[in-house]
């Protein structure tokens, strides 16, 4: 999953994003790539067989994030000019905010990767029962879209359940301490408290695709403007991960282990957890879409049922009049015009 912080930072956040780069694309460009570990998926695949480095010309890094808030912050300040495995709520909050931003290449839905865990013997067996009760959570995340999604068709109050602010890691070390009863979060964590003897009381597969839970690929526009040829490489490295867990399903999850650091069991457990999407799935209307039909995406919807939603929380204040600019199936398609 996943996420991302509030207006405190993203004011000066905006200049400095609309000073990124604007170079021209050069064969030894410095690029970027930002990443959480969601847990065994296709990304994984590609970071574990090279191929950005194999697609991409210049010098490619990769840097590790463990929540969304340090990820929009680097991007933001242009030392990042890609970013994976990010959740819709941090990328919706800085597009309401004027960020030159674009989900260019959706990775996968949520189903039963990510959800609402609870301790067994804490009179916690609906999300009613949430009320007055502390749960740890990323704030500013997916995770807050998903809990003001669940309270509210539980007709709990928002502010009724105290939301403790803390990263994945940190929950998992709070679980093992018994300071905290309840939490929502994403793989690889979801499954490890689930090991520790938490409950599952809702996963994101109850959310609809139109107000779901992705986890996205976006990148500044301004940068990607300039350096078309290396956006649709990056895609076409996410796409040949893709290909390569449809092709050889064994070896992908030997892979995705390794990387995302859980054993084969846990790996294959995560995967079937995900709806995962090609570069020829991010023109369709259950992704991106393509020309007027992103416009009524399933991406486009959910940024837009997110973006309600946040404002109704108070995470931002507008809802952009359309998110159609913040949505970018083109670098799909050019790198599919490459094969």
């Amino acid at each position: 999953m996943r996420t991302t912080q509030r207006s405190r930072w993203i004011a000066p956040l905006a200049v400095a994003l609309g000073l990124a780069c604007a170079a021209p694309a050069m064969a030894q460009t410095d690029v970027v790539i930002g990443y959480e570990n969601g847990g065994a998926d296709p990304y994984m695949v590609t970071q574990g067989l090279g191929l950005f480095q194999k697609n991409i010309p210049g010098h490619v890094t990769l840097k590790y994030f463990d929540s969304g808030p340090a990820a929009m912050s680097a991007l933001a300040s242009n030392s990042l000019q890609f970013m994976c495995g990010i959740g819709v709520p941090p990328f919706v909050t800085g597009v309401s905010q004027g960020l030159p931003l674009a989900i260019i290449f959706n990775q996968e839905r949520y189903t039963r990767d990510a959800g609402i865990v609870v301790r067994p013997g804490k009179g916690i067996n609906t999300v009613a029962d949430l009320k007055g009760k502390t749960i740890a959570i990323v704030v500013g995340s997916q995770a807050s879209f998903e809990l003001a999604t669940f309270l509210d068709a539980a007709h709990v109050p928002m502010d009724s359940v105290r939301q403790l602010n803390m990263s994945p890691p940190e929950m998992h070390v709070a679980w093992t301490t018994g300071s905290i009863d309840a939490a929502i979060v994403w793989d690889p964590v979801f499954d490890a408290l689930q090991g520790l003897g938490a409950k599952v009381l809702k996963t994101d597969a109850d959310l609809p695709p139109d107000a779901s839970s992705y986890n996205v690929c976006i990148a500044n526009t301004q940068w990607t403007k300039d350096h078309p040829d290396i956006a649709a490489a990056f895609v076409r490295a996410l796409d040949q991960g893709v290909a390569y867990t449809k092709a050889n399903p064994d070896k992908a999850l030997a892979v995705m282990a390794k990387e995302a650091g859980v054993t084969l069991p846990v790996a294959k457990a995560e995967l079937a957890g995900y709806e995962y999407y090609s570069a020829q799935d991010q023109l369709t209307p259950r992704v991106l879409g393509t020309g007027a039909g992103i416009a009524t995406s399933a991406t486009t919807k959910t940024l837009v049922n997110t973006a309600r939603v946040l404002k109704s929380i108070g995470r931002i204040t507008d809802v952009p009049a359309s998110f159609t600019p913040a949505v970018d199936s083109s670098y799909a398609a050019r790198a599919l015009q490459a094969k």
